[in-house]
């Protein structure tokens, strides 16, 4: 079965965050993620992280201000300055943390901004990121979230305009993160589309749909998915993302017969 990892962000919410790390290694996870780092000293997460003997996966660029609602800052024009702090501020911590997959958020696109000027920005903003990380043996991935749900106004909200925006920056450690809840909103068919996607997907992540929750509270069929993962040979991490409808530890069936 695939790797698993747990993206502490959403997973153990009735914990504080540094208590996370072993919750999930006590259920079992090998690796983590979570959204952002920035909070936390990052060699206080280093230690989380060596003491339980978990690989970090993956964190997210700087998003801009997530607080007011801002969801990554990639597309933005006026803001490429703030876009390029932000890579040299995760590339400091991915390095204290051996992290070797970052991604990036494009952003909700305002209302008057010519679309491409914003794929235009998008685009560079993706090449020089990737120059800047490939010395350090960084793959950056860009995600698809749906704007019919969770971001309205998203800009990259299918895998197909993402692939087009990383076809266009035209780098080698530039990759697809997948979410398969994202994409059943946006277009079902997920193993075919996995199957199509595959040699440029970096990362994927999961949650049930409709409401976000573990894999058994939906219509997604994950043990046909998982095990069609392994068939296609995919080799990389998959993410347990999503809101425990109650207890984390009691949402985890799905990871006992996956094992």
């Amino acid at each position: 079965m695939p790797r698993f990892a747990a993206n502490l962000t959403l997973l153990y919410p009735e914990l504080p965050f540094l208590d996370r790390f072993e919750a999930a290694a006590s259920d079992g996870f090998r690796g983590v993620e979570y959204l952002f780092p920035y909070e936390w000293p990052a060699h206080e997460l280093q230690t989380r992280l060596k003491d339980r003997h978990l690989t970090q996966v993956l964190f997210n660029l700087p998003p801009g201000d997530w607080a007011a609602g801002e969801r990554g800052i990639g597309c933005l024009p006026d803001r490429v300055e703030e876009f390029r702090d932000g890579v040299g501020r995760a590339l400091e911590y991915a390095r204290a943390l051996e992290c070797t997959r970052l991604n990036c958020l494009a952003g909700v696109k305002p209302v008057g901004l010519d679309e491409g000027v914003a794929r235009d920005t998008l685009v560079a903003n993706l090449r020089w990121a990737a120059q800047q990380l490939a010395p350090a043996g960084i793959t950056l991935t860009v995600e698809a979230i749906n704007s019919r749900v969770d971001m309205p106004g998203f800009f990259l909200d299918t895998a197909e305009k993402t692939l087009d925006v990383l076809a266009a920056a035209d780098e080698p450690n530039l990759a697809l993160q997948y979410d398969l809840y994202h994409m059943q909103i946006m277009s079902g068919d997920l193993i075919r589309s996995l199957q199509r996607y595959l040699s440029f997907i970096g990362h994927i992540q999961f949650a049930d749909n409709p409401g976000r929750h573990e894999p058994g509270t939906g219509e997604i069929n994950f043990d046909r998915i998982f095990s069609a993962l392994d068939e296609m040979g995919y080799s990389g991490w998959v993410s347990a993302e999503y809101h425990p409808s109650g207890a984390t530890s009691a949402s985890l069936s799905w990871l006992g017969a996956s094992s």
